[in-house]
């Protein structure tokens, strides 16, 4: 063995000898100082963070989580976090260079978070609003089966309680690792914004921060009433070689960023982050007092379980069995029963008994199963045709 080769030797167990260092739990920092991607400038990272971390140079827009982004935008000491311990698992027994599990382990661990989002209800302003968040820190802001499930939640909560949404993207796309079940994720997403917006006529908001990329570009992000974006931010839906490569074209240097879709008519609006709460509040006002709003309605079956209120409703209902016609439990039955012909409807009002009142109240069935099931019984008015089922 040469000199050369018996120092390589001992340096290399000198390294796999050597203690490691084990950063401490309680710091969660990444150190005392970072640099702006797009300037170059060092950044003191605790005056970063009470400048919503703007970059002080040039004034782009850095990445925050999601806590940050509730603590700038919530009224401190409102927020009403859902689905906290809501956690993904493995379905499809995924595998790379690492477990699926394990990967989300770390995550957790990093970030504190059981997944890619957090949701809930606050204070925006004094305003209630229902917010969902997305984290980019959590593996990429993917979005899983998990991601989906409490945005969907929140939708329908907001729904129920008439609440405005708002949904700040910041997303790679759909999570690989849960293949299929990631992708279905959009379609059920979508189906409870088309009931938020369309049936409940109620608003909808979605701001677009950097990034927001793939499926969640392809779903929620631009099915907003509004959409806000952030000064500078990336978003697409394939990535930028990608399409090049399939138009063989040169693609210009602004492409997929805001200004760029804004000048295109893909944007309502870009807001600077120290005016983003502000632009949300005079938005929800304005549209609160907005002239001939028309006011929506919640279709049979997507309704959500019964509240404290509505069981203390439904209590005092089954006391005053009488009085059916001042029970908020039985308004949407008298809709159903409208739709019957004026025979038929004295008919069903009077051999109309507690049990069916009860589960159409309670929705546990839908208003067309109902008239199927009762088809023999009452003759359904040709009014009750497609354009009634299909509104």
């Amino acid at each position: 063995m040469s000199i050369l080769s018996w120092i390589e030797d001992q340096r290399k167990l000198k390294l796999l000898n050597a203690p490691k260092y084990n950063q401490p739990e309680s710091d969660n920092s990444q150190g005392l100082w970072t640099r702006c991607d797009h300037c170059g400038v060092i950044l003191y990272i605790k005056h970063l963070k009470e400048n919503q971390r703007v970059c002080f140079g040039c004034g782009s827009h850095l990445q925050m989580n999601s806590i940050e982004r509730i603590e700038n935008l919530i009224d401190a000491g409102t927020w009403r976090p859902f689905d906290e311990t809501v956690s993904p698992c493995d379905p499809l027994e995924f595998r790379d260079q690492k477990q699926y599990t394990e990967r989300l382990k770390e995550a957790q661990e990093r970030t504190g978070l059981q997944d890619a989002i957090q949701t809930g209800t606050g204070l925006l302003d004094g305003i209630p609003v229902a917010l969902g968040v997305m984290d980019f820190n959590f593996m990429g802001g993917s979005m899983g089966s998990v991601v989906g499930e409490k945005i969907t939640r929140l939708i329908e909560y907001a729904t129920q309680e008439g609440l405005v949404l708002i949904l700040i993207c910041a997303s790679g796309g759909a999570r690989m690792q849960e293949g299929i079940l990631s992708l279905m994720q959009m379609a059920k997403i979508s189906g409870a914004l088309h009931i938020h917006q369309n049936c409940a006529k109620l608003l909808y908001i979605s701001v677009l921060t950097s990034p927001t990329t793939g499926g969640v570009t392809a779903s929620f992000a631009m099915l907003g009433d509004l959409i806000f974006a952030e000064p500078k931010a990336l978003i697409g839906f394939a990535g930028r070689r990608v399409i090049e490569q399939t138009l063989q074209e040169q693609l210009p240097d602004d492409f997929q960023t805001a200004e760029y879709l804004l000048h295109h008519g893909l944007l309502d609006l870009i807001v600077p982050r120290s005016f983003l709460k502000q632009a949300l509040s005079e938005t929800i006002t304005l549209y609160k007092e907005a002239p001939l709003k028309v006011r929506g309605e919640i279709p049979y079956g997507e309704r959500g379980p019964l509240t404290k209120v509505d069981e203390e409703q439904l209590r005092r209902f089954l006391k005053n069995k009488e009085n059916l016609t001042d029970s908020e439990f039985v308004k949407d039955f008298e809709l159903l029963i409208n739709q019957l012909d004026s025979k038929t409807k004295n008919q069903a009002l009077n051999s109309m008994l507690l049990d069916q009142a009860l589960k159409m109240a309670c929705a546990e069935q839908t208003r067309t199963n109902w008239l199927q099931s009762k088809s023999k019984t009452f003759k359904i008015s040709s009014v009750f045709g497609k354009k009634q089922l299909q509104h």
